[in-house]
């Protein structure tokens, strides 16, 4: 994510402003873009799937700290750009002053109120946020689908052309391509997650909104100009679109965080709250975005395997190769050309035996400025790990009379992604180092003779490949389950049987990088935990969402399933390599396939049928009066419904997972349900009284709630 590493060493450059170097490296990569691009007849102009093309990102957030400089290379991009002719749009995101040869978009949770600056431009949203990317040590954001689908009606029903989300798929960043402090995991709580796998119920809810969205195709596209709103409340309106064919469609909106009844050309209504109705044909609702009508799917390792047989060998902590000395402090980045996360600071420190009277001082060492890690060692003996951000960190440590050793083994997690000046991104230990905390005073460090190694001799040696590991004297000691920082473990494993994507385990470890025949899956990071506060057991899609309102996982590991793809296995003896910088525990390392196990859903009657779209759908003129929507369930492909564990037609209280029971209840329900579905991939349910023997609370709306197990 960002820039190559490569780029910030070229001489005079600066990033993103009215720099030749910058702007010659610039333009050389998008026209060897936009050629390949074209060679392979992407564009839309060559029937390829191409429409739009994007030019910088979001650049309009650090424009203003670059000046005058900043215009011009505004200005200056966007013409290289359509200098290119590509015959598509060219766009940039979440830039108001974008030059009128380009298109400037909206990105963020919300676009309803986005406007381009000229009327010339269509309104489109280049990044819907389906969730947010995680960093280490805080919790797993998440984002609900009520929420999603709300913001999205919302923008169609003010005049959107364009919504795009980001992310749709989830994914992994695998090998060091993880931004500073942002986990393996790029999950983003997407519709589709980092494993491939489906999410529901926000990829089948947002499919249903789409498709009613589709039925309103003609009216929507039929206007040039946005209807104006129509009153139906304080916190509710309406928008009415009409096509020159005589068609009509309705956006009925509620932005309030209470549910409400409206009236809507002589017709009541019911709007929850934060939701938007969707009626094709201004008359019958056939989707409402904060009535969720499809199931919820839990995912889970299953059947998970114990990888053993492990050999370990130690990483040394004494030169093993090339160094260099200095009497300051390098900078990370520029010593290593992001070539590996590790780099070596080794120094000596000399105390008094007045500061030690019992043979052994307690002291601090303080470094001025860390990022992203670092491991301490003093008299080779690990003394503790600290991360910062940029900031001031601390280590406690024991001295002894005389000379000490010092090694710091610093890491980099990733390089910055977003901001201004990121040629000038600084890492390790900067600034000053000290000890301190004896009785004579402070040592001051930075002027000593500092001694470097980049890197890992393991890295140097390949030893996750299988020739390279083959370099090193491995230990066959049966008891790995303690062993040393820096540490390296190698075993084989065979890919599992059952179907499903797969992932390891490495809850039981501490921190370092893992490789799966020779491939570098990422970093991992099982010590560090998350936050304990911040997360939410139910989050409230109603309210504006942020990052930060709908965090769970809190106080766990802030990843501990780690993403190996089947593509990547071979059916036997799979090499597993990890370089352990803590302590950890490799033989509790589990493989397991990743399948569904536990589906549940709730249909009320009052829920819209999900009309599909079909030729013999006339879109923009439905009005026949929707259907009782049935409740479905359904297992993956290859699995059926084992049990159901819960079933009620009534008023079930609670949420998907954690339904309850209520004094409304038809006794038969889990025999019906279990009747209709176990024993088969999926089922549909139809939610009537006749099939639950009778009416068990005549008058209500009722629903029908079920949990079953896939096997």
């Amino acid at each position: 994510m960002g820039f190559p590493g490569w780029l910030r060493f070229l001489p005079g450059i600066e990033f993103r402003t009215d720099n030749e170097s910058f702007k010659n490296e610039t333009q050389r990569f998008v026209n060897y873009l936009v050629e390949m691009l074209k060679s392979e007849n992407l564009f839309a102009w060559q029937d390829g799937p191409i429409i739009l093309a994007q030019i910088e990102n979001e650049y309009g957030s650090i424009d203003a700290v670059y000046g005058e400089a900043g215009q011009k290379y505004l200005n200056w991009i966007a013409n290289m750009a359509v200098a290119t002719n590509i015959s598509v749009p060219w766009i940039m995101c979440n830039q108001p002053d974008a030059p009128p040869s380009v298109i400037d978009t909206c990105n963020g949770f919300y676009c309803d109120g986005f406007r381009p600056n000229s009327e010339g431009k269509p309104a489109l949203w280049t990044e819907n946020w389906t969730g947010w990317f995680q960093s280490w040590g805080e919790g797993a954001p998440t984002r609900p689908v009520q929420d999603i689908a709300f913001a999205v009606a919302r923008f169609f029903q003010k005049g959107g052309s364009f919504m795009h989300y980001y992310m749709y798929h989830g994914g992994t960043n695998f090998e060091r391509s993880a931004m500073e402090g942002v986990t393996t995991n790029y999950d983003y709580d997407a519709p589709i997650d980092e494993y491939g796998d489906v999410r529901q119920p926000k990829w089948g809810h947002l499919k249903d909104l789409h498709a009613a969205l589709k039925l309103c195709e003609l009216c929507l596209v039929g206007v040039d100009t946005v209807p104006s709103e129509i009153s139906l409340g304080p916190y509710q309106e309406a928008h009415v679109y009409n096509s020159s064919t005589g068609a009509c469609a309705a956006f009925l909106a509620s932005w309030g965080t209470d549910d409400s009844t409206v009236l809507f050309q002589g017709q009541s209504y019911d709007l929850p709250a934060w939701s938007v109705s969707i009626l094709p044909d201004c008359k019958s609702v056939v989707f409402n975005t904060a009535k969720v009508g499809v199931q919820s799917m839990t995912m889970t390792m299953q059947s998970a395997i114990p990888v053993t047989n492990w050999v370990s060998y130690r990483e040394p902590l004494e030169p093993w190769g090339s160094t260099f000395s200095t009497n300051e402090l390098v900078e990370q980045i520029a010593t290593t050309k992001d070539t590996t996360d590790y780099l070596w600071y080794t120094t000596n420190v000399e105390v008094a035996e007045s500061d030690a009277p019992n043979g052994l001082a307690q002291a601090t060492l303080v470094m001025s400025y860390l990022r992203d890690a670092a491991h301490i060692f003093v008299n080779k003996v690990y003394a503790g790990t600290k991360s910062a951000h940029g900031s001031e960190a601390s280590q406690s440590i024991s001295l002894r009379p005389g000379i000490n050793s010092v090694k710091v083994l610093s890491m980099t997690t990733g390089l910055q992604g977003t901001g201004p000046f990121l040629e000038k991104e600084k890492a390790g230990i900067q600034f000053g180092i000290r000890v301190e905390g004896l009785p004579s005073g402070a040592i001051i460090m930075q002027r000593n003779t500092w001694t470097y190694q980049v890197g890992l001799q393991g890295e140097n040696n390949r030893l996750f490949e299988s020739n390279g590991s083959l370099s090193a004297v491995w230990s066959t000691s049966t008891d790995v389950s303690n062993q040393m920082s820096l540490s390296w473990f190698k075993t084989t494993f065979d890919m599992p049987e059952r179907n499903g994507t797969v992932a390891l385990d490495l809850s039981s470890m501490g921190k370092g990088q893992v490789w799966v025949n020779g491939i570098n899956l990422g970093r991992y990071w099982s010590s560090c935990i998350a936050h304990t506060d911040g997360c939410v057991d139910n989050c409230d899609y109603r309210g504006s969402h942020s990052e930060s309102k709908c965090l769970t996982k809190c106080g766990q590991p802030s990843q501990s399933w780690y993403h190996v793809p089947r593509e990547w296995l071979l059916s036997k003896q799979n090499l597993l390599v990890l370089f352990e910088e803590q302590e950890g525990n490799p033989e509790a390392i589990t493989i397991a396939p990743r399948i569904p196990q536990h589906i549940c859903s709730r249909m009320s009657e009052s829920h819209p049928f999900p009309i599909p779209l079909s030729s013999s759908t006339k879109r923009g003129s439905q009005t026949s009066t929707p259907p009782i929507a049935p409740l479905a369930l359904e297992c993956a492909d290859g699995q059926h419904i084992s049990r159901i564990s819960f079933a009620s037609y009534g008023t079930p209280s609670g949420d998907c997972g954690d339904f309850k029971l209520s004094s409304c209840h038809a006794n038969s329900s889990k025999d019906v349900l279990s009747k209709a579905c176990v024993g088969r991939q999926k089922c549909l349910v139809p939610i009537v009284s006749s099939i639950c023997g009778g009416d068990p609370c005549p008058g209500m709306i009722k629903s029908l709630a079920a949990t079953a197990e896939c096997q």
